[in-house]
């Protein structure tokens, strides 16, 4: 091959990304397999079977998930009480081990059947409107409901498959972060306060969310300001 050959073969554009990335354009079908298995991440990753008492409770995630056993005459479990530094930094993490490898089993194994792409389509409009970030962050955008740690984990796995853009991560991570876990810490952390509030339960969450995006928005706004005063500066790692 000449060298005027290699040089247009630099030039030619990168089909395969733009085909992988859902975000890049909406123009794509989607299967009844990945509404399907679409369908089982929202439910998965939502929390609504979380009190059950049907067999549907499986379809939790945190239900399935279960819990560490207590030793023989314990009242704790794996982490114990009073730990602190290095150590009780390692003990945290080994619980994360069970969280992070289930959830990225059951995205990798929906992803196979096209869910992202569903969600791409189902949520472009919904999360475009209110924050500006792609549909592809849709199941993401769930599981942050009830568990901070899975959102994290696929909105950081979003970005680095280049699904989304810096700036689109960043804006996410702000809804995110603030009151994270929203429903989950709201029913369990805020229980003793739910007697008193003058408010329900829902409108409460609701709220929260509402703040959530808010803030989004507000990081989102910042980072127009400085892209408009720093052309051609980008966030990175």
């Amino acid at each position: 091959m000449s060298e005027k050959e290699i040089k247009n073969e630099m030039k030619k554009p990168d089909i395969s990304k733009e085909i992988k990335n859902p975000a890049s354009s909406m123009d794509y079908k989607v299967t009844w397999k990945g509404w399907v298995s679409l369908l089982f991440l929202i439910l998965c990753f939502s929390g609504i079977f979380s009190h059950s008492d049907t067999p549907l409770r499986a379809l939790d995630l945190m239900s399935f998930l279960g819990q560490f056993g207590h030793a023989e005459g314990a009242k704790v479990s794996l982490r114990g009480t009073g730990g602190f530094g290095a150590r009780e930094g390692l003990a945290f993490a080994l619980t994360m081990i069970p969280v992070t490898m289930v959830a990225m089993g059951f995205l990798e194994v929906c992803q196979s059947y096209g869910a992202l792409n569903a969600a791409g389509k189902l949520f472009q409009p919904i999360l475009k409107f209110l924050m500006g970030i792609p549909g592809i962050c849709g199941l993401a955008f769930v599981s942050s409901f009830t568990s901070s740690d899975v959102g994290a984990i696929m909105t950081q796995d979003l970005r680095k498959e280049g699904l989304i853009t810096d700036d689109e991560r960043t804006i996410f991570a702000a809804y995110q972060y603030a009151g994270s876990g929203t429903i989950n810490n709201t029913i369990a952390a805020g229980a003793p306060l739910v007697p008193i509030s003058l408010l329900p339960v829902g409108v409460i969450i609701l709220l929260i969310i509402f703040v959530k995006i808010l803030g989004a928005n507000i990081v989102r706004l910042y980072l127009k300001w400085y892209h408009k005063r720093h052309p051609g500066v980008t966030f990175t790692d």
